[in-house]
Parts: C-alpha cells; sequence; structure tokens
C-alpha cells in the first residue's frame, strides 16, 4: 500500500520484546510500549498522506487558468457567425440611410408636382382673365385624360359593346378606370355611351380615386396601393418610385402612362349618395350617360 507503513514496526530500540523479558524502565511492558509506537507510526502515516492528497487536487483557480481545447469546428463556426452578424448590423445602417435619403427624395418631388399643379392653374386662370379683359374668347386646352365609369350591365346588348367594354376593363357596375383619350378611343366611347359616364378629372379627384380606391396588379394579383415599395417594384424602371409619382403620370398623361395605367386595377367603386335619377338618358337630357365633361368629379366624388 504506501511506503510509510514500514513504519509500524517501529524503530529498533521500541521492537517488542519476547515473553518474559524484563519491564521497561517506566515499569510498563515493553509489548504495550510497542504498540502505542505502531498506533501513532500509522496516525502519522494516515497525516502525511492526506496532505499530500489535499495538495495534489487543483483549485477553481488553477482550473481556470490551464487552458482548454477548443475544437477548431468550433472556432470557424463562431467566426462565420461574427462576420455575419458584422455584414447583418452593416446592412441595417445602410438600409435605413437609403430609406431616409429616399424619403427626402419623395418629398421633394412632392413639392414639385404641387407647384408645377399650381403654376398650371394659374396659368389658365391668367389666360382667361387677359381673353375677357380684349374682349376676346379664351379655347380651353385639350383634355388628355377622361375617367370612364360604367353605369349599367350589358345584358342583351351587341357583341361589339361587349368586347369594348372588356377592352375598357369595365367587367362591373360601378368600375371605373383611366383612358387616354384620342381618336380610337373616343370612338370607343361613343359607341357604349348608353353604358358608361365619362369626363375630365382634376388632379383632386385622380388623387383621391387612387389614394382611396387604388389597387395595384403585381402578377396578376390585386395587391393595396399601402406602400410605396409596391409602386416602386412595378414602375421604378420608369422612374415612378411612389404614389405621387403615379399620380402625377396619370394626372399630366407622360410617357410612361400605359404602363402606369394598366399597373393600377380597376377601381370599385360604390353606388352615389342618393343613387342615380335617370340612367337611361343622356347627360344633356338630364340623364347619367354620355360625356360629362369636368362634372364627372362631382359624381366620383359621390361614389367614393
Amino acid at each position: 500500500m504506501w511506503p510509510e507503513l514500514s513504519l509500524i514496526a517501529g524503530p529498533p530500540h521500541l521492537a517488542a520484546t519476547a515473553p518474559g523479558s524484563p519491564r521497561s524502565r517506566g515499569g510498563a511492558p515493553a509489548d504495550t510500549l510497542a504498540a502505542g509506537a505502531a498506533l501513532a507510526a500509522i496516525v502519522l502515516t494516515v497525516v502525511v498522506w492526506s496532505f499530500s492528497t489535499m495538495a495534489a487536487v487543483p483549485t477553481l483557480a488553477e482550473l481556470d487558468a490551464k487552458p482548454t481545447h477548443v475544437p477548431e469546428s468550433v472556432l470557424l463556426k463562431r467566426k462565420v457567425e461574427d462576420a455575419a452578424a458584422k455584414e447583418a448590423l452593416a446592412a441595417r445602417a445602410q438600409a435605413k440611410k437609403d430609406a431616409r435619403t429616399k424619403r427626402a427624395a419623395i418629398f421633394k418631388r412632392a413639392e414639385k408636382y404641387v407647384a408645377e399643379y399650381k403654376a398650371r392653374e394659374r396659368s389658365l386662370i391668367q389666360m382667361r382673365r387677359a381673353a375677357k379683359s380684349t374682349g376676346t374668347f379664351f379655347v380651353e386646352p385639350e383634355a388628355k385624360l377622361a375617367v370612364v365609369v360604367r353605369i349599367r350591365g350589358i345584358m342583351g346588348v351587341s357583341p361589339k359593346v361587349r368586347k369594348i367594354m372588356q377592352l375598357l376593363r369595365l367587367r362591373q357596375i360601378n368600375n371605373a378606370v383611366f383612358v387616354r383619350l384620342n381618336r380610337a378611343t373616343l370612338q370607343m366611347l361613343q359607341m357604349v355611351v348608353p353604358y358608361v359616364a365619362w369626363g375630365y378629372p382634376n388632379v383632386k379627384t385622380v388623387r383621391e380615386i387612387i389614394y382611396k380606391r387604388g389597387f395595384g396588379k403585381i402578377n396578376k394579383q390585386r395587391i393595396p396601393l399601402s406602400d410605396n415599395s409596391v409602386v416602386e417594384e412595378a414602375l421604378g424602371k420608369h422612374d415612378i418610385i411612389c404614389v405621387e409619382d403615379l399620380i402625377h403620370e396619370i394626372a399630366t398623361v407622360g410617357p410612361a402612362f400605359k404602363e402606369a395605367n394598366n399597373f393600377l386595377w380597376p377601381f370599385k367603386l360604390s353606388s352615389p349618395l342618393g343613387g342615380f335619377s335617370k340612367k337611361l338618358l343622356h347627360f344633356n337630357e338630364g340623364g347619367e350617360a354620355g360625356n360629362r365633361e369636368t362634372h364627372i368629379n362631382k359624381l366620383v366624388q359621390r361614389m367614393l
């Protein structure tokens, strides 16, 4: 077991004597002294072994100080995760910066459009006043845009009228669309006069109908215009990145009018407050159908 156990026998001068040997100086038997010496040696050996064992057990501080082996795969994983976290943080910061820049650009565009609308309106007013002061006639500029509202069904009508309604995307009653006015579209509107009401919308009507009833067409799905990103995703290549750009392109019949108008889903309006008075008669006869010119704005306001 332990080397120290050799001390059990005790020192030579304390070795046990044979029976019948003479007693020690103090009068105690020699075997009793030998047993006490052996017990003391055993206790001393146990104490020494205990201290040596305690010295061999490392403390918590020593364990922490010792370097631990980490697998290479774990180190590589930590490195990749740290790099990904840094990239994500940088991407979020860049996205916030881009959003602030884009928001500022959108505000500037909106202010420019408002100034443009006001300048055009002031120009028309000045020309009307100049014509009135000189006693001449002022001819209003020819309208380029029309809003067409379907007010009747097409049961029992000719296939040509039905086809024109499909081309205009007016498949349901109270649907409305924007149309660029030219010779072809005027002829189409003339053929479907009994079933539609149309006229020349102002900027206010265009803005309200898009904001209140506007939906976009993305992958043949009807998507609400709740965010400028929807418009930018579909029309960004035409420099239309927000709803105000879309309104400006429609109201001014810009170069990307066709793409912007096709992006807009046909507007689903409500029945007008108070209902239609005489849908079978033309507007000039006191009815609702046909060309209402600028009076279409009042009808659209009642149907929003």
